[in-house]
């Protein structure tokens, strides 16, 4: 085969390529707004529910059938509390379920009598989960816990006993996970989830156009009487949808990386110190060759069911599905227990998104990466020659 066929045809495709709106779209401009736009809405609407739940004055009720416990008063001097002393229990689900309340207290009868004892006095905590955080059921705890420590204070006095004689083990934690590993195995599955799917969705408009929108438009007989052999021009339509590919990916992780580089308001600077060095050149460099035969598979699979169609429309109606296929393997990393090894690393896809979350950890073994990426090698190599052989059919090519 010679070079410069090779060149015009692909000089011919990519033109094509970056005409098309459509594919711009989902190839440059998605990929570069997303992470910015992301990053800085969650982090703004996280930072602005959390300061509302803290800020928030909660109405709790209190249940006290024996008016002796003294939590009332104690936790209607706390900051933020405002306390409704109540002998309606049975209403209390109720009134917390429409969150009349934020949260009920039901103090057993004999709590005094058993804190006198030298027991734990019972009393039953009412809340509803909500998707501030919790941040109410745990502003309300801590007001009990302080409430509790004083009565300790009060039976240590009593007993004239120093509080420490409770404490037999004093534990020193030492964690030796450095940040970026414990921020790897957080959100290493879901980054390479994002990179796979622009990947995806990058190689996918130029290959339906390539092929069910040239023939649609009855350019795609014209270009195979040209004098240039098929293999060519398989070639120059495979490297053009694969580099739309792989740049979405690239623009992606760029864009993720100035994000980062820039700073958010509400993220702490330890967080943004950990991303920065997870995204260290080194890193995006052996992800970028992880998705390079990766983004090859896309191509050659997304061609092969383009030429297949008869048309644009129908070519959507086939690829589109397929993302939910390409994307299982991809979800399966973000569950707890998913580890790369000798059986996964042969997983194409999955084997991408275990890979990358160990690469962002920093603890990849050389061995295991090694091996995702012959897999995919040896996979974008099966693809590359099925789509060459599935091209040379009249019957695939020319079906209508």
């Amino acid at each position: 085969m010679s070079r410069s066929p090779f060149v015009a045809v692909v000089r011919k495709e990519l033109t094509d390529t970056l005409r098309d709106r459509r594919t711009l779209i989902a190839m440059v401009v998605v990929p570069l707004l997303l992470f910015p736009v992301l990053t800085i809405a969650a982090a703004r609407i996280t930072g602005s529910r959390a300061q509302e739940a803290r800020d928030k004055q909660l109405h709790i009720a209190i249940a006290d059938p024996m008016n002796d416990s003294g939590l009332a008063d104690r936790l209607g001097a706390a900051p933020g509390i405002r306390v409704e002393r109540t002998r309606d229990v049975s209403a209390l689900p109720a009134r917390i379920a429409s969150e009349e309340l934020d949260a009920a207290i039901v103090i057993d009868p004999t709590f005094r009598r058993d804190v006198a004892a030298l027991r734990p006095g019972g009393l039953t905590l009412m809340f509803k989960s909500s998707d501030d955080f919790d941040i109410p059921k745990r502003r309300v705890l801590a007001a009990i816990a302080g409430f509790e420590q004083e009565l300790l204070n009060q039976r240590f006095a009593d007993l004239k006993l120093d509080p420490q004689v409770v404490h037999a083990v004093r534990v020193n934690e030492h964690d030796i996970a450095q940040a970026r590993e414990i921020l790897g195995k957080v959100i290493g599955g879901l980054l390479p989830y994002m990179f796979i799917i622009f990947c995806f969705t990058g190689s996918m408009y130029p290959a339906i156009d390539l092929a069910a929108g040239e023939k649609e438009r009855g350019t795609l007989e014209t270009l195979l009487t040209a004098p240039v052999r098929r293999r060519t021009l398989v070639l120059g339509k495979f490297t053009v949808v694969a580099l739309a590919g792989l740049v979405s990916a690239v623009i992606a992780m760029f864009s993720l990386y100035v994000s980062v580089a820039q700073g958010v308001e509400g993220i702490p600077p330890e967080l943004l110190a950990a991303v920065a060095q997870v995204l260290e050149p080194a890193t995006i460099a052996v992800v970028l060759a992880l998705l390079l035969p990766l983004s090859m598979f896309f191509a050659a699979l997304l061609l092969m069911l383009s030429v297949y169609a008869r048309s644009y429309k129908e070519a959507m109606s086939i690829i589109s599905p397929l993302m939910i296929v390409v994307l299982f393997p991809a979800m399966i990393a973000l569950l707890p227990g998913s580890e790369l090894s000798l059986a996964t690393a042969l997983i194409p896809i999955l084997n991408v998104s275990l890979a990358t979350r160990e690469l962002i950890a920093g603890t990849a073994e050389p061995g295991l990466i090694a091996l995702v990426f012959a897999s995919l090698v040896a996979l974008a190599a099966a693809s590359l020659w099925a789509c060459t052989r599935w091209f040379a059919r009249e019957d695939i090519v020319f079906r209508s």
